[in-house]
C-alpha cells in the first residue's frame, strides 16, 4: 500500500502524475470559515510553475489551480478540500526512447522493481511535477495560519548553489524576489546567473543546492517531545520532497564541531516579560517543541539526473546500453524547490499549531 498523504490534524493527499491530465490534492482537517478563493493559492503556485525564466525547465505550464470543494462564499467550510491542476504542456514523446531504459540517478529502477510497472513519461509519480499539489495545499495551510497565528512569517531561499554560497553578511529578505534563484545575497546571484549559464549551455549539466526555510513568529509550545516533534516533522516533510537528500535544523551538522558552551542557547529575561535568547544554534526547537525563536530548517537538493551528458546503465532486459536524457529540466532544481520547502513548512507549521490547541487549548506554563 503505498503512501500518499502527509499530516496528523491537518492532512493532505497528493493524486496525480507528470503527464496525466491533472495532478492535485485532498486537503482534510482545514478548520472551517478561513477566507480562501483559487487566486490566494494561486499566488504560491506561480513562485514555484515552471518556464518562469530560462534557469528552470522550458515546460510551460499555467498551474492554474480550480477548487472544487471544501469552500463556500470564499470560507473553508471544514470539510475536504478538492484543488486540481490540469497538465497542458506534456511532451511524452520526450519519452519514447527511455521506455524500456533506467535513467541513473532516476526512480525508474526502483518503481520496476517494487510495482512492475513505470509509467516512463517524466517519471508519473516520482516527478518532481507532484510538488505542485504539495504547493496548493500549502497555500491552504498559510491561509489558515493567517486566521490562528497572524504573526507566523515563513520565507525560503537559497543559500548554496553547488558550491557557491551567499555571504551571510549580505542577506537582504527583499532580495529574494528580485532574482532567478529566490537568492538574499544580490551579488551571489549575480554570480550563480553566469555560473548556470554556462553549466547549461556549454557543460550540458546540472548542479545541486541547499535551500533555507524559515518560520518567524510561531509562538513557543508548539510541538511534543517523543514521536511528533516539530523537527522530526518537519525533517519528515522536507526529506518527502523530490530530489531532497539531507536535512538540518538550525547548527544541524555543524553542531558536532562545537562544544557544549558554544551550543548552549542562553537563556535571559527580556524587558518584556519573555525569555531571550543569546544565540539560536537549535534552530527554535528544544525536545521537540517550540521556543518562539525562528524556526530554521535547511535542506540539500542533488543534481537533476536528467542531464545531455551520456550516462551508462541498463535496459529492462538486464543489457547495458548508454542514456542522453532528453526533454525539459531544470539544471538547478534547487530553484523551485523553495517554494515547495514554504509550502512544507507551513503544512507542518499548521499541524502542531491545530495540535497544540486540541491538546492545551492554547494554556502555557508561566515564567517569572
Amino acid at each position: 500500500m503505498s503512501i500518499n498523504s502527509f499530516g496528523h490534524l491537518f492532512k493532505f493527499t497528493t493524486w496525480g502524475e507528470s503527464h496525466g491530465p491533472a495532478l492535485g490534492a485532498t486537503v482534510d482537517g482545514c478548520p472551517p470559515n478561513v477566507p480562501l478563493d483559487a487566486p490566494m493559492i494561486q499566488q504560491w503556485l506561480d513562485k514555484r510553475r515552471p518556464g518562469l525564466n530560462k534557469n528552470t525547465t522550458q515546460r510551460q505550464e499555467a498551474d492554474a489551480v480550480k477548487i472544487l470543494s471544501g469552500v463556500f462564499e470564499g470560507r473553508t467550510t471544514g470539510t475536504p478540500i478538492q484543488l486540481m491542476i490540469e497538465n497542458t504542456d506534456q511532451r511524452s514523446k520526450d519519452y519514447g526512447d527511455i521506455a524500456n531504459t533506467f535513467r541513473p540517478g532516476h526512480a525508474d529502477i526502483t518503481y520496476h522493481q517494487k510495482y512492475g510497472l513505470r509509467d516512463y513519461r517524466g517519471g508519473g509519480r516520482s516527478s518532481a511535477r507532484e510538488t505542485a499539489s504539495r504547493v496548493a495545499a500549502g497555500g491552504v495551510a498559510r491561509e489558515a495560519i493567517a486566521a490562528i497565528a497572524p504573526n507566523v512569517q515563513i520565507r525560503g531561499y537559497m543559500t548554496q548553489m553547488g558550491e557557491k554560497k551567499i555571504d551571510p553578511a549580505k542577506v537582504d529578505w527583499g532580495q529574494i524576489d528580485q532574482n532567478d534563484f529566490f537568492c538574499p545575497d544580490a551579488d551571489a546571484a549575480a554570480e550563480w546567473n553566469d555560473y548556470l549559464a554556462w553549466l547549461r549551455k556549454d557543460d550540458h549539466n546540472s548542479v545541486g543546492a541547499i535551500i533555507e526555510v524559515v518560520a518567524r513568529g510561531v509562538p513557543a509550545g508548539i510541538g511534543a517531545p517523543v514521536y511528533a516533534k516539530l523537527d522530526t516533522d518537519l525533517s519528515a516533510a522536507m526529506m518527502s520532497i523530490n530530489a531532497v537528500k539531507g536535512v538540518e535544523i538550525g547548527e544541524g551538522m555543524a553542531a558536532a564541531a562545537l562544544t557544549g558552551r558554544e551550543n548552549a542557547d542562553e537563556i535571559f529575561m527580556g524587558n518584556d516579560g519573555q525569555p531571550v535568547y543569546s544565540s539560536n544554534h537549535a534552530g527554535g526547537i528544544l525536545g521537540g517543541i517550540s521556543t518562539g525563536q525562528d524556526i530554521v530548517v535547511r535542506f540539500a537538493v542533488k543534481p537533476t539526473s536528467s542531464i545531455l551528458s551520456p550516462r551508462q546503465s541498463i535496459r529492462m532486459d538486464g543489457t547495458p546500453t548508454e542514456v542522453i536524457t532528453k526533454g525539459r529540466h531544470d539544471p538547478c532544481v534547487g530553484i523551485r524547490a523553495v517554494p515547495v520547502g514554504e509550502a512544507m513548512m507551513a503544512c507542518v507549521i499548521l499541524d502542531h499549531l491545530l495540535l497544540d490547541r486540541g491538546q492545551t487549548g492554547g494554556v502555557r506554563g508561566e515564567i517569572g
